[in-house]
């Protein structure tokens, strides 16, 4: 009788399980499997209801997400947080407006909070063609706003974390705008997830309105408080920038992908997809000038077995890059010096499906 580690399968649900994933191949029809066992696993543990109730709501939430957001997989995505306080008046409204109406003419799709404010302005800014509004339900600020509230795209969530893994997962850069607590938790929570390399290194752009002081002096509190006690690394500060200008946070985007396409982990290597091949005097000269990061040198690959199966961009120029997995910001500035000898005389709105297996 077929066992799926300590949980034994009966002949009958095998038969349900090869029904549902008969379709699948290799490793996805593994992982639906396991999917499925491991929510019968509940039915036997000693849980609460509540935990249970959680398991099937986020799972839920999950699903659908992935269903909405599948059909756009090959279109670049940034993702906007600020204050859903911000006025229609507001400088930071609309710097947060101008700035998404940029980025759709360049065909960048455009994933808010859905609710008021920055949201709103995004999504305003964006259009509803080219707007995700990924919700949150809350005993207030319960209604999307105009700009998303008849889309397609528009996911309603009960709970954070979920909504928080959409966000992440599903964006090729982040802008922030000023904001309360939750703002300060999306920007605190996304450069931990990208310095401990649990999600990829992207743009993230902090956007004051002209003249702001608002990220200014949240920089000088990571400087003064982080930097010089030494809770982070100073070349940590390269995970972010920081600017009052919508046309150098547009700029600063695409910059970062005119070379430089999208990375994978396979196994423990660390594969660069590049939009052009660089040349070798390029990597002899990076990989001396990053040598405290690396432990080999930069080499020109082909495209792992792992890609040729995914069908993840096998097509494009590949770096293998031997990083210490650890100064992420360090990695950044590898990444920086690439575009910035790039001979492209512009960036690609398109993506791969890059994952980490």
């Amino acid at each position: 009788m077929p066992r799926s580690k300590t949980f034994e399968i009966s002949p009958e649900l095998e038969a349900v399980l090869q029904e549902y994933t008969g379709d699948l191949q290799g490793p996805d029809a593994e992982l639906a499997r396991e999917i499925v066992i491991t929510a019968l696993k509940l039915g036997r543990e000693q849980v609460s209801r509540l935990d249970r109730k959680i398991v099937e709501a986020s799972l839920k939430e999950m699903r659908h997400a992935f269903r909405v957001f599948a059909p756009y997989k090959g279109i670049r995505k940034v993702t906007m947080f600020g204050s859903s306080r911000t006025e229609l008046d507001d400088p930071a409204y609309v710097a947060a407006r101008d700035f998404s109406r940029a980025v759709a003419a360049r065909d960048w799709m455009v994933i808010t909070g859905a609710g008021p404010g920055i949201m709103a302005a995004g999504n305003e800014g964006a259009g509803e063609d080219m707007s995700f509004g990924v919700n949150i339900r809350l005993p207030f600020e319960a209604e999307p706003n105009p700009y998303i509230a008849k889309s397609t795209k528009l996911i309603n969530f009960k709970y954070f974390f979920t909504r928080k893994l959409t966000f992440m997962k599903e964006a090729d850069a982040f802008v922030l705008l000023p904001g309360g607590f939750g703002t300060m938790d999306e920007a605190f929570e996304l450069l931990t997830l990208v310095q401990t390399g649990k999600t990829n290194l992207c743009p993230i752009i902090m956007l004051d309105e002209p003249n702001g002081t608002y990220w200014q002096n949240l920089s000088d509190f990571i400087q003064a408080e982080l930097v010089d006690r030494r809770y982070v690394a100073a070349s940590d500060l390269n995970l972010f920038t920081i600017t009052d200008d919508v046309k150098e946070a547009v700029s600063e985007i695409e910059g970062f992908y005119r070379a430089y396409h999208s990375q994978r982990m396979v196994g423990r290597n660390l594969i660069l997809r590049l939009n052009e091949e660089p040349d070798d005097d390029l990597l002899k000269q990076l990989s001396e000038e990053f040598s405290d990061i690396l432990h080999k040198p930069l080499v020109k690959v082909g495209p792992t077995d792992q890609e040729v199966r995914d069908e993840d961009v096998p097509d494009l120029p590949r770096l293998s890059v031997g990083f210490d997995r650890q100064h992420t910001g360090r990695l950044r500035q590898l990444i920086d010096r690439l575009n910035q000898s790039s001979r492209s005389t512009g960036p690609t709105a398109s993506r791969g499906d890059p994952r980490n297996v």
